[in-house]
């Protein structure tokens, strides 16, 4: 019997809700007669609800491309480490022979700038094509090798355990990943190659219903906390699995603006209140509140953030666009951007791994 997604099910629970909240706004609409951050606007809810889609069909495309690019496993993987190694040798050739050209013969002193711009320029456009297809294929095959030996099937086999299907099983499930979600939800803000795959479902500067089915389609190529962490404690990789849909069937009613508070469950849950404080682009909510059913974790760990001033919606660098494909590939260009124009090992891969905060700073 083939599995049941239970995010699939409830997508017709999700197109009510989003018709009940547009009911609820037209009824109420604001004072001032100006569209509000929690109002519908058709462009933004159209590449909202195409990324949903899109982030549903991502798992099974990623399969087929990544499954063969995984060293050790895929018939293609010696071909990326290849790749990887090749494009690391010769971007560091074309550095040496970039900088020579740069200093008439002689090695640069560090941190001066190219007095050329013709020889030298056209070879800091080649290594640096070079430096992207290095740290990007190496990239990919980390992320391969690690996504294959985490998998929750892999460690379950290894763990030796099995807690069965009761609901002690069940609530270590829904717990854990809960848990192990915060830190992969703060790392997503706190390493740009995290965030190039998570500020796809922060670009929106409106905050409704639909803002939460935005969701990423390239998970598949990150390096996160595994999930399959659970297996060793003796879940079953399916109750991993559905732990994981009813984490994602959660988070969704918590984005909007209708809901201002549910009383004391504030203290416990994440809610409405607390997220909105996790979208906002203000100094003071960047980076706050990651739980995603419990805010405790935020409360232990010190990311917690209450709601005070009113939310800026968006990203501090806003992209303007609702085409689904610049939303989601618009941090990936600029990384690329970035490793190219870079000097030296350090800062490609600083740029790839360290926050985006650093790399906008770096690269002014």
């Amino acid at each position: 019997m083939p599995k049941v997604d239970l995010t699939v099910l409830a997508i017709p629970a999700f197109v009510g809700a989003m018709g009940a909240e547009h009911a609820w706004q037209r009824r109420r609409p604001a004072a001032t007669g100006q569209p509000r951050p929690g109002d519908y606007e058709l462009g933004d809810t159209i590449a909202s609800l195409s990324m949903g889609v899109g982030s549903l069909l991502a798992p099974l495309v990623a399969k087929k491309v990544i499954d063969p690019l995984t060293p050790g496993r895929g018939r293609w993987g010696r071909a990326l480490l290849g790749t990887a190694v090749l494009s690391g040798v010769a971007t560091t050739v074309i550095e040496i022979l970039r900088r020579r050209q740069e200093s008439g013969g002689r090695l640069p002193d560090a941190g001066t700038l190219p007095v050329s711009d013709s020889p030298a320029t056209a070879l800091a456009n080649i290594g640096g094509g070079a430096a992207v297809a290095a740290v990007g294929s190496t990239a990919l095959a980390a992320a391969t090798t690690w996504a294959a030996a985490t998998s929750g099937q892999r460690l379950f086999r290894r763990s030796g355990r099995d807690l069965g299907s009761g609901p002690l099983a069940a609530a270590i499930a829904v717990l854990g990943w809960d848990a192990i979600y915060y830190w992969n939800h703060r790392l997503s803000h706190e390493s740009r190659w995290l965030w190039a795959v998570h500020v796809v479902h922060h670009s929106s500067e409106h905050y409704n219903l639909s803002t939460a089915l935005r969701q990423p389609v390239a998970e598949g190529v990150t390096m996160t906390v595994p999930y399959g962490l659970l297996a060793l404690l003796g879940v079953r990789p399916q109750l991993i699995e559905q732990a994981r849909a009813l984490n994602l069937i959660y988070q969704f009613w918590i984005h909007t603006e209708v809901i201002r508070s549910i009383g004391w469950l504030e203290k416990i849950l994440n809610t409405p209140s607390h997220h909105r404080v996790h979208h906002g682009s203000n100094k003071r909510y960047l980076d706050r509140n990651h739980g995603s059913i419990l805010i405790i974790w935020d409360k232990l760990f010190g990311t917690f953030e209450p709601e005070g001033e009113p939310v800026v919606y968006g990203l501090t660098r806003n992209i303007d666009t609702v085409n689904p494909l610049r939303i989601a590939t618009h941090e990936w260009r600029d990384i690329a951007r970035d490793i190219a124009a870079a000097r030296g090992w350090h800062d490609r891969f600083s740029f790839l791994l360290r926050g985006p905060g650093w790399a906008y700073i770096r690269r002014a």
